[in-house]
């Protein structure tokens, strides 16, 4: 399969660049770096690109099979009104200006990015592909870049939305972020630690999107999580038992949100989630338990 990455040289990018092209396919990516990480084999080529803008980038669009979309700038960072509308310019107009690329190849496929930010802060609801959306910022940006996406079916081409969790893997993403604290003796809960925390191991979410590639009758959201979210005090436990450190180090909301300001209040939210339509297709989990995850990755 000939596949086009857009914001491929992120850390699920550069993950999921090698495991294509390792699976067989055919894997050109694109992203704002002036090089990519993984350039050594004869199926991956890489372009550097803005593509919040039309140009040059967008020929390859017609010439693949599949587009995934996972351009979207950082959101962990205090958030001006200029970040904001960075935040949602990388997404959207990026969404927007792959649409407007696409011809009308049969049998075209659109993978694009969203978020379980989708949902907003739902406390201990369950929420699954059909559960409404939030009306937070996050919320707003993903109703928006959804929306962008959709308009790929009037291209002909079959159309699923990937809203992410949190993605657990190496060389990059959230968990790269919390290990120093805990290496340190510093890591524990934030908030009350209550709130659900949704996650899934990287390598399920690779598995998961070539499922989704390959699939002709797999369209619209799908929830990429594990099928067992925790509590965000059970998931320091669990990673501090995993590192051999305690996790008692509890970081008051109030010092959250005067580090981060709005941005505090995604990282204290609860988004409890559950990948129904990726069970009902039949995906089987490699790492469905945190604590196998976590092993799996940390040993590595």
């Amino acid at each position: 399969m000939k596949i086009y990455i857009v914001g491929g040289s992120g850390f699920v990018g550069d993950f999921l660049s090698r495991y294509l092209v390792e699976r067989g396919h055919h894997v050109t990516a694109t992203g704002r770096r002036s090089r990519h990480r993984f350039e050594n084999s004869e199926r991956f080529g890489y372009l550097s690109a803005d593509t919040t803008v039309p140009g040059p980038w967008q020929d390859r669009v017609c010439e693949v099979d599949a587009i995934i979309n996972l351009a979207g700038q950082n959101i962990f960072r205090y958030w001006t009104d200029a970040s904001k509308r960075r935040i949602r310019d990388s997404r959207v107009l990026t969404t927007q200006n792959i649409v407007d690329a696409m011809g009308k190849k049969q049998g075209q496929v659109l993978l694009n990015t969203s978020a379980v930010g989708y949902y907003g802060d739902r406390g201990d609801e369950l929420l699954d592909e059909s559960s409404r959306p939030g009306d937070d910022f996050l919320a707003g940006v993903s109703l928006d870049w959804e929306k962008a996406a959709v308009q790929a079916q009037v291209k002909g081409a079959r159309v699923a939305l990937l809203r992410f969790s949190v993605i657990l893997g190496n060389d990059g993403g959230a968990l790269t972020r919390m290990l120093p604290a805990f290496k340190f003796f510093a890591g524990g809960p934030v908030g009350s630690g209550m709130q659900w925390f949704s996650w899934m191991h990287i390598q399920d979410l690779a598995t998961a999107i070539e499922m989704i590639l390959l699939n002709g009758d797999m369209q619209g959201p799908f929830n990429c999580c594990s099928p067992n979210p925790e509590r965000n005090h059970t998931f320091a436990n669990v990673l501090g038992k995993a590192l051999g450190r305690p996790a008692f180090f509890k970081t008051p909301g109030f010092i959250i949100k005067l580090m981060m300001g709005e941005m505090g209040n995604v990282i204290l939210g609860s988004q409890r989630c559950v990948p129904r339509n990726l069970q009902q297709h039949g995906f089987e989990f490699q790492y469905p338990v945190l604590n196998n995850a976590l092993e799996n990755l940390l040993n590595e």
